[in-house]
């Protein structure tokens, strides 16, 4: 047992249900779940209230965690800390960053947060980066989640990183994923991070419109009209 309440946060990923039994098989705990909420700054902030520990242990629904990792030797967030965010190996690109990583995150940080497109951004206090790999973000399930993970991720990083990243790490970062090429749906995942520096360009005075970057039903309607039906079947 890690002292700390597990959720894991899912949507619609086909293999939720698999990585939700693995998260409680390595954490030591029962692994609680919230499913299916439409909005991701509302979904974030309902996995607060699902919880009994003020810290918990945060896992989206297309994280595989590493069966190493040691969860028992995890240290509480130190004060004025809002979230620690382990690393995650990208499947399609080679990249191992926070994006897709385990996080361990405060509760009462959750119900006070503000607005920024990329949501978690917006925590009250700071952000640790653990050099610690934790697992492997599985985003690469179908055409469209592949798509979706890297159309997200390059408009983000275009846009400007709300994490304090650097221009030329974040230039690095879309280069690599326009050059997805590894595993299941890579080449999706490289027209989504081309068709993601197109949206950001285009959208670079709208902030309203990069918020539809959090509305699935937008990401599922925009990718079929760029790309069709088949795709989306596979």
């Amino acid at each position: 047992m890690t002292g700390f309440d597990v959720v894991q946060l899912s949507y619609d990923e086909p293999l939720a249900d698999v990585l939700h039994t693995r998260l409680t098989r390595v954490l030591g705990s029962t692994t609680k779940r919230l499913h299916g909420v439409r909005g991701m700054r509302r979904a974030y902030r309902l996995t607060a209230e699902l919880v009994d520990t003020e810290q918990f242990f945060l896992a989206d629904g297309d994280f595989a965690i590493d069966p190493e990792f040691p969860a028992t030797t995890v240290e509480p967030l130190a004060e004025g800390v809002s979230m620690r965010v382990w690393r995650a190996i990208n499947p399609v690109n080679g990249l191992t960053y926070g994006y897709g990583g385990l996080k361990l995150i405060r509760a009462t940080a959750l119900r006070e947060m503000g607005q920024a497109v990329d949501v978690l951004a917006a925590l009250p206090g700071r952000v640790e980066f653990s050099r610690r790999t934790a697992g492997i973000t599985l985003f690469n399930q179908t055409p469209f989640h592949s798509w979706k993970a890297g159309f997200r991720e390059c408009a983000m990083l275009a846009r400007g990183s709300e994490y304090g990243m650097t221009d030329a790490s974040a230039q690095e970062r879309i280069t690599a994923w326009m050059a997805s090429r590894h595993g299941d749906f890579a080449t999706y995942a490289a027209v989504g991070a081309h068709d993601g520096l197109t949206f950001a360009r285009a959208s670079a005075r709208d902030p309203q419109r990069f918020e539809t970057l959090n509305d699935p039903s937008w990401l599922y309607q925009h990718f079929t009209a760029l790309h069709g039906e088949q795709a989306v079947a596979g």
